[in-house]
């Protein structure tokens, strides 16, 4: 497949918004399955919300690099458009909340699918201006890693704050 950046980026966001509505729900489907905890939403938390978004971003991002290996900017740019997305999800949550003081569902699945749309638009963008000056790949993909391995963690060891909390059942990860 020819490199067409707009091309990507839409299947991008296709496949990140089917694979995280999959995850939402493959952890209750699996039997509440151990193995698939740290990739599928545990419970109705913003933080497993959050995690809906990278893995399908993440993933996605490692099959496109293979197609984007001259790109020297490619895993800074991926790590700018991950980490605006999984920001405006708490933020656009925590902002309506405050407002309107009440979480109705269809909102909530707006929420990941406008991250989703965001984070793809401002990636496209930044792939279509000159390639922009990354000062370390590499660094970049450590930095992903990192949230990667906190995803992980934390669905294991949650800290007992409010990014945590299901808003249904009142506990923390599993």
């Amino acid at each position: 497949m020819k490199r067409s950046i707009g091309l990507w980026q839409l299947m991008g966001f296709s496949v990140t918004s089917l694979a995280g509505t999959i995850l939402h729900f493959l952890y209750e489907w699996l039997g509440e399955s151990i193995w698939i905890a740290p990739l599928s939403g545990v419970n109705e938390s913003t933080w497993e919300h959050m995690k809906l978004l990278f893995w399908p971003m993440f993933i996605f991002a490692i099959v496109q690099s293979f197609f984007f290996r001259d790109r020297k900017d490619f895993w800074c740019v991926k790590l700018c458009g991950t980490l605006l997305g999984l920001v405006l999800i708490p933020v656009l949550f925590y902002t309506y909340n405050g407002v309107i003081g009440k979480s109705p569902d269809w909102l909530n699945i707006a929420i990941f699918f406008i991250s989703g749309a965001v984070a793809y638009i401002v990636e496209t963008k930044l792939f279509r201006t000159q390639e922009r000056h990354c000062r370390s790949p590499k660094a970049a993909i450590v930095a992903l890693a990192f949230i990667a391995l906190l995803f992980v963690i934390f669905t294991f060891f949650t800290p007992e704050i409010g990014i945590f909390k299901d808003p249904l059942t009142g506990t923390y990860g599993i």
